[in-house]
């Protein structure tokens, strides 16, 4: 699976990713993933002065690290049949603007989608404005750029470009009214008529053991066109 997840911060980005990583290996597959490498600091890989020494850079430094690693990571998901990018080219889109650089634009996030492979699945995770917030207050970000009163503007930023993209697969998650732990088998759910061959494949086996499991015929599913 190529997977772009998009959406407002405290969404399920992180809470999706880390399942996926945690189920790959189970299923003989390892995700690459950089799913914290397009937020301002990288919090996942960055020891704790880094971040800092990241996050205070110039608005200009900041605007041309991010438009070369975007690049970069094209040849990534294109190299890596399992991958996650995480914000990627639309979170800059919303965020970079906003919160890195404010007066510039960000005007090649079309271009970046011509040249991803065509199994890209695009994902927007949404949650409740209200739910949002909560989170927010439960588990702060130490460097949380979306603040209270922003949620809805950012939420309606991203379905903007969640319509406008150009990649032809998308799906859409609402993380509001179930548990992380049901993250995984929710979005598998909801991803199936998003997947490759392949890809349905390695599914077909996960809903087939947990038909035996539960006394039930695994569901099947067709291969997108």
């Amino acid at each position: 699976m190529r997977l772009i997840t998009i959406g407002c911060e405290y969404a399920g980005k992180t809470t999706l990713a880390d399942a996926l990583r945690e189920w790959g290996p189970t299923q003989g597959r390892h995700f690459h993933m950089d799913d914290a490498d397009f937020s301002i600091p990288d919090v996942r890989h960055l020891e704790d002065e880094e971040q800092r020494v990241m996050a205070a850079l110039p608005a200009r430094i900041k605007e041309r690290f991010q438009r070369f690693q975007i690049y970069y990571h094209i040849g990534v998901i294109s190299k890596f049949d399992d991958c996650i990018l995480g914000g990627f080219h639309i979170e800059e889109t919303v965020y970079g603007p906003r919160y890195y650089y404010p007066g510039r634009t960000v005007g090649y996030a079309r271009e970046v989608e011509t040249k991803l492979p065509s199994d890209t699945i695009l994902v927007l995770l949404t949650a409740d404005p209200d739910v949002i917030r909560e989170r927010m207050k439960a588990g702060p970000h130490a460097y949380q750029l979306v603040q209270p009163d922003e949620i809805e503007d950012v939420q309606r930023q991203f379905e903007q470009e969640f319509g406008a993209s150009w990649i032809k697969h998308k799906v859409r998650l609402d993380t509001s009214e179930f548990p992380p732990e049901e993250i995984l088998d929710r979005f598998l759910d909801l991803v199936r008529p998003s997947l490759s061959m392949r890809d349905l494949i390695l599914l077909g086996r996960r809903y087939r053991r947990r038909g035996r499991m539960s006394g039930e015929e695994g569901a099947s599913a067709e291969p997108r066109s």
